[in-house]
């Protein structure tokens, strides 16, 4: 199911990018509320679809739905400017700016073992982004999008991280089908408040990628979820490494876009700081599992 929600997710940021010179805000707009239609179809078929509603924490889901909004325009605008393995693979230094967050926002104890994992993580987003950003210096005009791209992409990913940590708070007190449904909406309407602004009139094509981008992202959304719900967080999530194989063919076949040297190396060693993450996660968790266990009192 994870692998199936990474290929379904490709599949919807192929349509955006091949819908072409679309506002960042009728983007959102159409990724949002299609997505709604097979979330509420779910939530009817699990009978949560008004449960999905109720909440005593409507700020914080709007406060989580504004913060994920600005990741996704500022992601979509990546991918239209940048080449798509290069737009996905920035998306993998998220995790590392959770770490850093967390220890800064919450006061998390992050030890040496995963701040070495930031920093070697970095030096891996540094080597992919070096060639597009040094773009700001040079005279070559159009090439400067792709600088603009890197630069929201990073951007996005760290305000990404942000809205984990909104998420990771929200956890607590709400169920995830009420999380899923709020920032859907949250999110629709945000897209639709662009109106004014210079929404642009879509020809048949564009209509079809954009309300298949956002079908897509609903489903996507609900095989990641049911793929957490079977198996552990440590066993599933590295699986979204392999988005960049998938990325790196597409980008080839369909947009006849290479992968860069650059590109590659790169990805590889922030793929590594991530799994290494993961990793130091799941062993941290069942540190505290065992932790639990010997101070129980014995029965």
């Amino acid at each position: 199911m994870k692998v199936s929600s990474i290929l379904v997710f490709l599949g919807m940021s192929i349509c955006l990018k091949a819908a072409g010179d679309v506002p960042l805000g009728q983007l959102v707009f159409y990724r949002s509320a299609f997505a709604i239609v097979p979330i509420m179809l779910m939530l009817a078929w699990q009978n949560k679809l008004l449960r999905g509603f109720k909440t005593q924490h409507p700020a914080s889901h709007i406060l989580r739905g504004l913060v994920g909004v600005a990741s996704m325009g500022l992601q979509f605008f990546a991918l239209t400017h940048l080449p798509l393995p290069e737009a996905v693979t920035l998306n993998y230094a998220q995790p590392l700016f959770v770490i850093v967050f967390s220890a800064v926002f919450l006061g998390e104890m992050i030890r040496a073992y995963r701040w070495g994992a930031v920093l070697f993580g970095l030096v891996g987003v540094v080597i992919i982004s070096w060639p597009s950003l040094s773009l700001f210096t040079s005279g070559e005009g159009f090439t400067n999008a792709q600088a603009a791209g890197v630069t929201a992409a990073l951007t996005a990913t760290a305000v990404s991280a942000v809205a984990m940590l909104l998420v990771r708070r929200l956890v607590k007190t709400e169920e995830s089908a009420t999380i899923v449904l709020w920032f859907s909406l949250t999110s629709t309407v945000a897209g639709l408040l662009t109106l004014p602004f210079g929404w642009v009139s879509l020809s048949g094509p564009q209509l079809t990628l954009l309300v298949t981008a956002g079908l897509c992202g609903g489903v996507a959304q609900i095989l990641m979820t049911e793929g957490y719900r079977h198996a552990e967080v440590s066993t599933v999530a590295p699986f979204e490494y392999t988005s960049m194989i998938f990325a790196i063919a597409a980008g080839y076949f369909l947009f006849g876009e290479v992968a860069s040297v650059n590109m590659i190396i790169g990805g590889l060693i922030v793929v590594a700081a991530g799994l290494f993450v993961i990793w130091r996660e799941h062993r941290l968790g069942l540190e505290r599992t065992a932790a639990k266990k010997a101070s129980s009192p014995g029965v």
